[in-house]
Order: C-alpha cells, then sequence, then structure tokens
C-alpha cells in the first residue's frame, strides 16, 4: 500500500459537492405508481396515436366476452405496452400476449375443468406497437423483438418527472423523492 492511491487518499474537488438542493437527480420511469405514470402517458399519447374503427368491436383476449368499455382504452394500453417494453424490452408480440392475457374459465357445467391460461390479443397489441413505432417511440430489433428509442425513454421519464411533482404537490412526504 505504500504506492497505491486509496479511495481516502484521493484528493477532494470542492466544486463537485453539492447539497441535496443543488443536486438535480433525473426522475425515472421506475421511481413513480405505475398507474399515475400510466395514466399521464395516456393523456400524452392520446393526440400522438389514433384507435382504428374495428378496436370499438374486438376483444382484448380469448378469455373476454365483449370488447373494453373505456373510451380511452386505445391509448391507456399504448401507455401499459409502452412502460412494459421500457421494462422487458426486447421483447416481442407474442410474449406480451401472455402478459396481457388472463384465465379462461373451465367446463360451465359442474365446473369440473380448472381454469386455463390464454393468451390476449395479439392483433391489438401489434397494432398499438407498430403506430408507437411510427411515433419513434419504439424500434424493432432483429428478432428479438421491440425495444424503447432514446426518444421513448425520454418520453417516459419526462413524463414520470411531471408525474412525480404532480405527487409531491398532492403528498409532501414525496418531496424527498423528487
Amino acid at each position: 500500500m505504500d504506492g497505491a492511491k486509496t479511495a481516502r487518499s484521493a484528493p477532494h474537488n470542492d466544486a463537485f459537492k453539492h447539497t441535496n438542493a443543488e443536486r438535480r437527480v433525473m426522475t425515472t420511469f421506475y421511481d413513480v405508481p405505475a398507474e399515475a405514470l400510466i395514466e399521464e402517458l395516456s393523456d400524452r399519447l392520446a393526440d400522438r396515436i389514433e384507435q382504428p374503427d374495428w378496436a370499438a368491436y374486438a376483444k382484448t383476449g380469448a378469455s373476454r366476452e365483449l370488447p373494453p368499455e373505456r373510451e380511452d382504452f386505445w391509448t391507456i394500453r399504448a401507455a401499459s405496452l409502452l412502460r412494459r417494453i421500457a421494462i422487458d424490452g426486447p421483447v416481442g408480440v407474442e410474449r406480451l400476449a401472455t402478459h396481457y392475457g388472463s384465465a379462461k374459465r373451465g367446463s360451465n357445467r359442474y365446473q369440473v375443468a380448472p381454469p386455463k391460461q390464454t393468451d390476449g390479443s395479439d392483433n391489438l397489441n401489434r397494432t398499438i406497437i407498430q403506430q408507437l413505432e411510427e411515433e419513434n417511440l419504439l424500434s424493432q430489433q432483429g428478432d428479438a423483438g421491440r425495444v424503447l428509442t432514446p426518444e421513448g425513454r425520454s418520453f417516459l421519464d419526462e413524463t414520470a418527472g411531471d408525474v412525480l411533482s404532480s405527487l409531491t404537490e398532492e403528498r409532501p412526504e414525496l418531496e424527498r423523492y423528487a
């Protein structure tokens, strides 16, 4: 240890010392609750993507009997897909369909068959993903699946920062995370 520099023996540069108030920490989409982030993303995506005419009649999976009833379903699913691809990416349509699937009840008579896992709608997810690719928020990474582009990542993080600032207004105890 004669000539080796250790962390303690390194000279300190006072120019890099900051207090918590001076330091700006980048808020990421991991820092905010998913529900609040998806709602805000949905509002921001409403004018960027458009719901096709057929979506009003399409079910979201084989286990569903009716199409979704919410009017803003398309943008909420798009926001949810954007967040999910950011977390899991690179990810393909088939794996996303499994994520958005649910259990289909077994036999109706006497309930003898156990429920079975069914996938969500591939076409619905694929169409939304293609719209997000047109907005340059996602890109295809060969055969591996879709990933977030740098523009998509900044879109998510900027939205997360706005969500966190609005949450700190409602709940002041969250100020230390801002």
